[in-house]
């Protein structure tokens, strides 16, 4: 499941993960189904650049990927999801996407270090693979209840920035760029069968 932003798209997400699920095992098919939830980051901290005060830049994706991380945990603590569990099932995991820094003002390695917590992948881009190679640390690991992230986000509702309506844009703007790469593909697939044909 791609193109989640939000705390909100996390969950509406995992639930429809958890229902299917719970289907399966009600009709006797094995639970064990792998999936991932992918969380874009760093698009929301370029929404807001130019936006918020520099001591703002570069924070909110990390706070909104920390509230989502306690609710990745919430729900893996939850009596629904261990019955599921026991019977067989497979965690659905958080994979952080769009993690590649986009300001050079800010760490190449920034969303590598700080989104560091068990059961999460990072897809990183090449550029930022090879970064932390070459001088990355992982720190602390991301504490359960996102850190200090529900203030970092009281910081950015007090600079007039709704993270609920900023959420369900990027959203929309994801899934339009997502169609638009589709359409090119698929045009560029055409334009090749069709040359090869006439060849």
């Amino acid at each position: 499941m791609t193109l989640l932003f939000s705390r909100a798209q996390y969950v509406a997400a995992a639930e429809a993960y958890l229902r299917g699920i719970e289907r399966r095992i009600a009709a006797g098919l094995n639970p064990e189904v792998r999936s991932v939830a992918s969380i874009f980051v760093s698009r929301w901290d370029a929404a807001v650049a130019e936006k918020v005060p520099e001591a703002l830049r570069h924070q909110l994706g990390i706070a909104v990927a920390g509230r989502i991380y306690n609710a990745y945990l919430d729900r893996l603590n939850n009596p629904r999801w261990q019955r599921a569990y026991n019977s067989g099932a497979r965690p659905q995991r958080l994979l952080w996407a769009s993690t590649g820094t986009k300001d050079p003002k800010a760490s190449d390695t920034l969303y590598i270090t700080s989104l560091a917590a068990p059961f999460t992948v990072n897809t990183m881009p090449e550029a930022t693979l090879k970064a932390f190679a070459d001088h990355g640390e992982i720190g602390p690991i991301m504490a359960a209840e996102g850190g200090d992230g529900e203030k970092v986000l009281d910081q950015f509702a007090k600079a007039k920035i709704d993270i609920d309506a900023l959420g369900a844009q990027l959203q929309e703007q994801g899934a339009e760029s997502f169609v638009k790469s589709w359409n090119d593909l698929m045009e560029c697939i055409a334009s090749k069968s069709k040359a090869l044909r006439a060849a």
